[in-house]
């Protein structure tokens, strides 16, 4: 796909991060975009700054969907075919869909709920194979169409580090990395006119971790003393060591930990969207977003057996890339 220009695309989690660079960055090549989030207010501030640099012709438009209700993603499909596609079954096709929408969260299979560790999960996986599902037949309908699916690192390293597991969300993306890759010849066979692309993103700056807390009703910017005090009890089964923390300084760490996680990134979220549309263009498969994704990747093949050996890593790490 030489040009995004005259396309339609479906860029899921468009709310913030790489989803809302994706649309704008889409939107100013000449494509036109649909795109989906929980939070009404921050998608359409979404399509704002899209329509602000879009070029001519261009059509965005903001959908309220959670991607792990399957019911909602196809209501999702039927509404951008709505408001996007013309009369006809030829009409009604898609170019480009952005499975990006994803949160993190219960870490631990051991410690944390089966209820938080399922919808981690349930966002980070089943809402990639519910927009498969719902949206191939429509890429299918394209004379070339592509289906990016956002893993990551923790698709291939799953963990966080030395005692820090992330079970949930690595789990999820080694399964969104498996079902891509598995569509790469049944697309061929079957569909060749639509291939896949699969997205590992390093540190991205990113409100992942903001965004992830709603995720569980856990607003620091927008809860009450009152609401944040409520919260405690069920942030501490969570395992997170707050002691006897004050609300107030719950509320700053809590914010710091999201800006700190945004700000201090090596990539900023427009770079990347940069990065995976560059990746798009090229035809390529599988799409490294950021040095640090680039050198965990090598790493990790180059020393499967040692992939859990953070001595070993931090050595290799040091000693910079082989001449």
């Amino acid at each position: 796909m030489d040009s995004f220009a005259g396309k339609l695309a479906v860029v899921t989690g468009g709310g913030s991060g790489m989803g809302r660079e994706l649309v704008r960055q889409l939107a100013a090549e000449g494509c036109s975009v649909a795109t989906c989030d929980l939070d009404p207010d921050t998608i359409a501030e979404t399509v704002s700054l899209a329509l602000d640099d879009a070029a001519p012709g261009v059509q965005v438009t903001a959908h309220i969907c959670d991607v792990a209700d399957e019911a909602q993603v196809l209501r999702f499909r039927d509404d951008l075919c709505a408001e996007h596609c013309g009369d006809g079954v030829d009409a009604q096709h898609v170019d480009l869909v952005f499975s990006n929408a994803g949160i993190g969260g219960a870490g631990s299979f051991i410690n944390d709920s089966r209820k938080d560790w399922e919808r981690v999960f349930a966002v980070d996986f089943w809402g990639v194979y519910y927009c498969a599902r719902a949206f191939l037949p429509l890429l299918i309908r394209s004379s070339e169409g592509v289906l990016v699916n956002t893993s990551s690192v923790n698709g291939f390293f799953a963990t966080l580090g030395p005692g820090t597991p992330h079970t949930a969300y690595s789990t999820a993306k080694f399964a969104v990395k498996g079902l891509s890759e598995a569509l790469i010849e049944d697309l061929r066979t079957n569909a060749p006119n639509v291939r896949v692309a699969v997205v590992m993103p390093g540190h991205v700056g990113t409100n992942i971790i903001g965004n992830s807390l709603r995720a569980f009703g856990l607003d620091a910017e927008g809860m009450t003393d009152d609401e944040l005090e409520a919260a405690l009890p069920g942030l501490r089964e969570r395992g997170l060591p707050l002691g006897d923390m004050p609300v107030a300084e719950l509320r700053s760490l809590l914010v710091t930990m999201n800006t700190d996680f945004r700000d201090k990134a090596p990539l900023t979220a427009a770079e990347a969207a940069t990065i995976i549309l560059d990746g798009v263009r090229s035809g390529a498969w599988r799409i490294l977003v950021g040095k640090d994704a680039v050198q965990l990747d090598a790493y990790v093949r180059a020393n499967p057996e040692a992939t859990y050996d953070y001595a070993e890593m931090a050595k290799s790490f040091q000693a910079g890339p082989a001449s």
